[in-house]
């Protein structure tokens, strides 16, 4: 048979495509599906070589609605998010080969402070890797840390050098946790709104508990209030624009998350001193007559946070109030349980700690029995310290918590210079609410941690390449394209 020179070209392929074909319906009569994937495997490679860009926007979009493996294999002994995880894998993996060959990452952006901050903390997390109580444990933290930076990162960074992007990025993480709210207020609407309950479930298999899912609510609040207020878009454009901010708030009201609550408050007093351009020293000043106040009414305090006995519940101003229950609140009590077992294993290793990510392995025998509540395990199960501050400290020694904490306040150091440099009145309002997003992570932080995961990540490790994308390369563009008359 004679096939034309077009068609010869091209038969290899055809050949090829036609075996998949014959192969995947075969694998589909038998029940097995594995091979369905593969189209979409071998798109995402073409586009990682051809439009990064649009890889990292699909990461993004999928972060919301990634899944833990168990879910699907109970019994299995590795657990990671599908399908995000791979996919950063792959991406990590492209970018050491890009890096190899290239030498494609910009030098700008590495002399960064920041980006010298997030080096010094994963170097540091590397050292206390090596000496780990359970170093495959802790080789598998760092692992999943690298892979976050780099496309969270250093792949956002380069991203966000089209300030457009900035919008689709809170876009393509804003619609899908829309879905994922609709998901969490139909299951809600089963057992009742006002059943506090069921919202620690509600938000499955999406998200563990209420409180990453109320802590990320809280994030995207700001993130994408940033985009709706003032918008100059037509009318119907508006009502979606804030039929959506209005979505994100009612799933963060419904999530009954209290530190999401907290945290939001206090972000909008920081916009208030930050409208108000209060300056630094005042707020310092203030700070310290707080510190003053406090230390010396610490006894009135200590009892009246010991006399309030209103617990968890589905009445908004009684949940509010349990906050400072710290006398008969389960949630409250187990926290403080999680804190002292930190610090006592803190206390055994100071300098090092017990290896990144082993604290939910090895904090049951550093537990008090006067400590421990109604949901306390002996067998130290349930999870981590509930503080993105003291779990470095007990993982990774004091170097650790420094070096987290030096990233953090360059962070902020560069957000707020960047903010205050902006000429654009619409970038400016952007990069305040990514500041405000970031800062209730860091109020949430607190009360909880969640950096182990992709949609924390995805979100905290973002606004960071906002804030030094901008001051990279925006900034100058800038200074160019609007100099300063003498």
């Amino acid at each position: 048979m004679f096939l034309p020179d077009s068609l010869k070209k091209k038969a290899p392929v055809l050949g090829v495509v036609l075996l998949y074909l014959v192969i995947d319906l075969v694998l589909t009569c038998q029940e097995i599906y594995y091979l369905n994937v593969l189209p979409v495997v071998v798109l995402l490679v073409y586009l990682a070589f051809s439009r990064i860009d649009v890889v990292y926007f699909i990461i993004v979009g999928c972060t919301p609605l990634s899944i833990p493996l168990i879910e699907f294999f109970r019994s299995s002994p590795i657990d990671f998010y599908i399908p995000t995880e791979p996919m950063l894998f792959g991406v990590l993996v492209l970018m050491i080969y890009r890096g190899l060959k290239q030498g494609s990452l910009d030098r700008k952006v590495l002399n960064h402070p920041v980006t010298y901050a997030i080096l010094i903390n994963v170097s540091w997390i590397l050292v206390s890797a090596i000496t780990s109580s359970m170093p495959l444990v802790s080789f598998k933290y760092l692992l999943a840390r690298i892979w976050f930076l780099a496309t969270f990162y250093f792949l956002a960074i380069q991203v966000f050098r089209k300030v457009a992007n900035i919008r689709t990025f809170i876009w393509c993480y804003s619609l899908p946790l829309m879905l994922v709210v609709g998901f969490a207020i139909y299951k809600h609407l089963g057992y009742g709104l006002y059943d506090k309950q069921a919202a620690h479930v509600v938000m499955n298999p999406f998200f563990r508990d209420h409180t990453s899912y109320g802590a990320i609510l809280a994030m995207v609040f700001f993130a994408l209030g940033s985009i709706v207020y003032r918008n100059a878009s037509n009318l119907l454009v508006r009502f979606f624009y804030w039929l959506g901010f209005g979505f994100i708030s009612l799933g963060l009201l419904l999530s009954y998350t209290r530190a999401a609550w907290l945290s939001v408050f206090l972000a909008f007093g920081v916009l208030l001193v930050t409208r108000l351009g209060i300056k630094f020293k005042y707020l310092a000043l203030a700070g310290l007559v707080v510190l003053a106040i406090f230390f010396s009414q610490r006894l009135e305090i200590q009892h009246r946070l010991e006399s309030n006995r209103q617990d968890s519940s589905a009445d908004l101003t009684e949940h509010v109030k349990s906050m400072s229950n710290v006398t008969t609140d389960d949630s409250n009590l187990e926290r403080l349980n999680r804190w002292t077992a930190a610090l006592r294993m803190f206390h055994e290793r100071p300098v090092v700690g017990w290896g990144p990510g082993t604290y939910m392995f090895q904090y049951a025998p550093f537990q008090l029995s006067s400590r421990k509540t109604l949901i306390s395990t002996d067998f130290g199960d349930l999870g981590n310290a509930h503080s993105e501050y003291i779990g470095p400290l007990c993982e990774s020694g004091v170097p650790g918590l420094l070096t987290f904490l030096f990233v953090i306040i360059m962070a902020l150091v560069t957000g707020f210079r960047v903010y205050h440099r902006l000429n654009d009145t619409r970038i400016r309002q952007i990069v305040l609410g990514c500041i405000l997003a970031f800062i209730t992570y860091l109020i949430h932080g607190f009360l909880n941690n969640f950096l182990d995961t992709d949609k924390a990540s995805a979100l905290f490790w973002g606004f960071i390449a906002i804030f030094v994308s901008l001051e990279v390369y925006y900034l100058p563009e800038q200074a160019i394209a609007s100099p300063k008359v003498e």
